[in-house]
């Protein structure tokens, strides 16, 4: 597995994936687009792919990136390669882009019902931070807030 960062060639792949993960935040391909717009926000978009075949996405990652915190937007992994450490992996990766970019926590939110993400972000040292009531739709869903602190010169979980 290789992570790298996305490129536009990268949209079409991703949004395939996306589609067809119930618990993604589902973004129009316009908003991927916009990834890679001169005057877009500070993000930064990563991918999984196999070492040999590159051009093939597998996984990927978006954050929003503000000075001190980070934001993870959307995390997806698609069906055939989910529980092979693709998530994990990408997100060690964002954590380490951010503990070197000085950002001081990367929060994101999460559907109460999605265990399997919530046991992934507890074990890379997220933990909840606040509830946000009906933040899902379809079904209508609280979201829980979680967050990491990011220290400086220390190891990612």
């Amino acid at each position: 597995m290789l992570i790298r960062a996305a490129i536009p060639e990268d949209i079409p792949h991703i949004g395939t994936l996306e589609q067809q993960a119930d618990t993604a935040a589902h973004w129009a391909e316009r908003e991927y687009d916009a990834l890679f717009a001169a005057d877009a926000p500070t993000r930064v978009a990563l991918v999984a792919v196999d070492e040999l075949e590159a051009a093939q996405v597998h996984a990927f990652l978006v954050a929003h990136c503000v000075t001190d915190e980070w934001e993870i937007e959307n995390v997806v992994v698609s069906r055939e390669r989910r529980r092979l450490g693709f998530a994990t992996r990408l997100i060690r990766e964002l954590l380490a882009k951010a503990c070197i970019a000085g950002a001081t926590s990367v929060l994101l939110e999460v559907r109460e019902s999605n265990f399997a993400a919530r046991g992934l972000y507890e074990k890379l040292g997220f933990s909840e931070q606040g509830r946000r009531s009906n933040y899902y739709r379809d079904p209508p869903e609280d979201g829980l807030v979680l967050q990491v602190s990011i220290k400086s010169g220390k190891k990612v979980p």
